[in-house]
């Protein structure tokens, strides 16, 4: 079971990027997945989960109104697009597949992990 994530790179403090994660229809189809990032000497955090329809989503405060996630079933692909983004936002973003079709913001509710893909915000 592999899930990919990429789309991360270097941003000034205000920009915006798009990351990806992708999966095989059967780590997919579904279950929940959700994005996780950990910045350099800090926990790993959870920054945001869809269901496995789409329907349900549910974000972390501190992306609220910035970040927003989005899945194409048919792609087997979940984006998380990240706007107004800030030097706090620095870290390496992980997607996870859950164990079930909903889920919520504790990483031992997910399953399977991606590699990791690194997103900064510097001027």
């Amino acid at each position: 079971v592999q899930l990919q994530a990429s789309g991360g790179g270097s941003v000034q403090p205000g920009g915006s990027l798009r990351l990806s994660c992708t999966a095989s229809a059967r780590t997919f189809s579904n279950n929940a997945v959700g994005w996780f990032r950990q910045a350099p000497g800090k926990e790993r955090e959870f920054v945001a989960a869809v269901s496995w329809n789409g329907g349900s989503r549910n974000y972390a405060d501190s992306v609220k109104g910035r970040f927003t996630i989005s899945r194409d079933r048919a792609a087997n692909t979940v984006y998380l697009q990240m706007n107004s983004l800030d030097p706090e936002d620095t870290a390496v973003y992980y997607c996870a597949a859950a164990y079930s079709s909903y889920s919520g913001s504790s990483p031992s509710s997910y399953k399977y992990w991606g590699q990791g893909t690194l997103v900064t915000v510097s001027s």
